[in-house]
């Protein structure tokens, strides 16, 4: 089994925390922090997308290698790699001002469509900007399943026009398990979707198969220092579990306890 991560790569970096410079900063973005934590849990794991000829770039390409993914089809662009300043809220990561750089303009060509259409399973995001090539790449390999991180857009425009291609989708929701959120989930099944899981940050997770919800609560952290990667982590957990035939609620655990390691680091996935 192998997977693929289709989409964007960005740094994060952090200026200031709690009014002290610091500068801090790593190489991220969904489909790197998603296709991270899959390879470190033993899942060979390719990234296409578009990285900066800066240094960062360079960096970027460094830190893929050493983690084991099979950098082929990164592409290097004539151009800055993507940015975002971010900033703390306790512990919890506060998204700023992104500068697209390179990924303003990116293109995933043929060859990256057959290339992703080639693995077991295929993941992308809200910013990843592959929405368009979804269609190809399931028709190319019917067969092949497809994962997408909506985030907490729960009104994109980008929902509907996946919806026929996507398997599992995944949403962040800023509340608890309640009507509206079931609706919501038990709508996007009937409508294309085979499972859907909307995550509720410490208070767990809910899915549904299209025949009942399954709810899941999370794996204790003893110490949570950052929450920047929690949900690209459980995903990597989930995305494990299906491709190990696991039922819904054992993905829903594995999901938890890969999330509760990476919120205990600084960075989006835990270091060698």
């Amino acid at each position: 089994m192998n997977a693929a991560m289709i989409g964007d790569n960005c740094i994060d970096l952090y200026r200031f925390i709690d009014g002290v410079e610091v500068n801090r900063q790593y190489p991220t973005g969904n489909a790197v922090d998603t296709g991270v934590n899959l390879q470190k849990l033993g899942v060979p794991t390719a990234l296409i997308s578009t990285t900066g000829s800066d240094e960062a770039g360079r960096w970027m390409v460094r830190t893929l290698k050493e983690e084991g993914l099979d950098v082929s089809h990164l592409k290097v662009g004539d151009g800055a790699t993507a940015i975002t300043y971010m900033d703390m809220n306790g512990t919890d990561r506060v998204h700023g001002e992104y500068v697209e750089g390179v990924l303003e303009h990116i293109v995933f060509d043929e060859e990256d469509v057959a290339f992703a259409a080639a693995h077991d399973l295929v993941h992308t995001a809200l910013w990843g900007k592959a929405e368009n090539v979804l269609a190809a790449i399931k028709a190319a390999n019917p067969a092949v399943l497809i994962s997408f991180d909506y985030c907490d857009r729960l009104d994109d425009p980008i929902i509907e026009k996946t919806l026929p291609c996507v398997d599992y989708g995944f949403f962040s929701y800023h509340g608890e398990r309640d009507g509206e959120i079931e609706s919501f989930l038990k709508d996007k099944v009937a409508r294309g979707l085979k499972v859907v899981v909307a995550t509720f940050g410490e208070k767990g997770s809910l899915a549904y198969d299209g025949k009942e919800y399954i709810p899941c609560g999370i794996c204790p952290a003893p110490k949570v220092v950052n929450t920047v990667g929690a949900g690209d982590s459980y995903i990597s957990g989930f995305l494990w579990g299906v491709l190990h035939g696991l039922p819904i609620k054992a993905c829903m655990e594995k999901g938890a306890e890969v999330s509760a390691q990476v919120v205990q680091v600084f960075e989006p996935w835990v270091k060698k």
